[in-house]
């Protein structure tokens, strides 16, 4: 199954210039970009730590300057389900309100809309009650009206496009295996043809990766080529010997156990990336004998900042599992 909230939350971070230039353009022509922006996330989570408006998707808030010089928060909601919620113009709208209140700061809210139904444009929240009412409209886009501009995407020089593509092709090729191994490749493939860099690339990489996965006999293929590609072009560009090294390790684990085989690849990603200082981490991989706990930390194994930032999936699983199961 696709993941779509890592990716929408690390790419904000990155991209987030190149996020309002190509969705909401008219909020990005009021900023003054060469003096940066801030990320509040720290103080959006606190406040909605108390907000009881249930359970969240991606949120993010940063702070930014407009070209007249004052200061602006802005605040992004990014809606990925697949179902209509209901509930989602009242959470903007209570986003809204308790940052104004908190902050005594003028905020625009934004969302964007990656669901699959067209018909679904939550865009205003209204309350009314004996002649007392209040109305609180906010820009959204919708991704799926990119649809039908797929070219224009691949051809465009904003990074965001490729995200946005991605998305709507992991939602397009549901259930199709072979189109869906045919687009990574080509948006992977595009990346390289329109000369982006070579980080803009590992990150681009990384985040189609994430959202347009493959079943495994796939994607051992698609890893092939793709080695065979950038080998050809002298660019190797992305980090294939960690996606090798995990494989390897996938592949021990029919013969020595699957357990003992994830742990492997693990350590062969973390060692490749992080060298020394990986061993305290992999002090503690070694003492973990979920498989499923241990499938998410390979997986995230190959994009953390930080090897102690693993720890978070073995400690949030034992608080919810009364510490029983996680570790041996």
């Amino acid at each position: 199954m696709s993941e779509y909230d890592s990716p929408w939350k690390e790419s904000l971070d990155l991209y987030f210039e190149s996020f309002l230039e190509l969705c909401f353009p008219a909020v990005h022509c009021e900023i003054d970009w060469s003096r940066g922006y801030v990320s509040r996330d720290k103080e959006l989570q606190k406040l909605l730590a108390q907000s009881g408006t249930g359970k969240r998707v991606v949120d993010k808030l940063l702070q930014v300057w407009r070209k007249s010089g004052a200061e602006a928060w802005i605040l992004v909601h990014v809606e990925v389900q697949s179902q209509v919620r209901p509930a989602f113009p009242k959470r903007m709208f209570v986003y809204h309100y308790r940052l104004r209140d908190r902050y005594n700061r003028r905020v625009v809210s934004l969302a964007v809309l990656g669901d699959e139904q067209a018909s679904w444009r939550p865009d205003r929240y209204r309350d009314e009650l004996c002649g007392c009412w209040v109305e609180f409209h906010f820009p959204i886009v919708k991704l799926l009206d990119y649809s039908e501009r797929t070219e224009e995407l691949e051809q465009s020089d904003n990074p965001f496009a490729v995200l946005v593509l991605a998305h709507l092709k992991s939602l397009e090729t549901q259930g199709d295996p072979s189109s869906r191994y045919a687009w990574k490749f080509r948006l992977i493939k595009g990346m390289y043809t329109r000369g982006r860099s070579a980080e803009q690339i590992r990150n681009l990489f990384k985040f189609i990766d994430w959202m347009i996965d493959l079943p495994s006999e796939l994607e051992k293929q698609f890893t092939e080529q793709l080695s065979q590609y950038e080998e050809e072009k002298h660019m190797p560009y992305v980090t294939s010997v960690e996606r090798l090294a995990r494989e390897q390790g996938i592949e021990q684990g029919i013969e020595q156990g699957i357990e003992q085989g994830i742990k492997q690849g693990i350590e062969a990603v973390l060692r490749t990336r992080f060298g020394a200082r990986s061993e305290p981490t992999l002090s503690e991989v070694r003492q973990l004998s979920d498989v499923e706990i241990l499938e998410r930390v390979l997986r995230k194994a190959q994009t953390v900042e930080r090897p102690e930032d693993l720890s978070l999936l073995w400690t949030d699983a034992g608080e919810e599992q009364g510490g029983a199961g996680a570790c041996v």
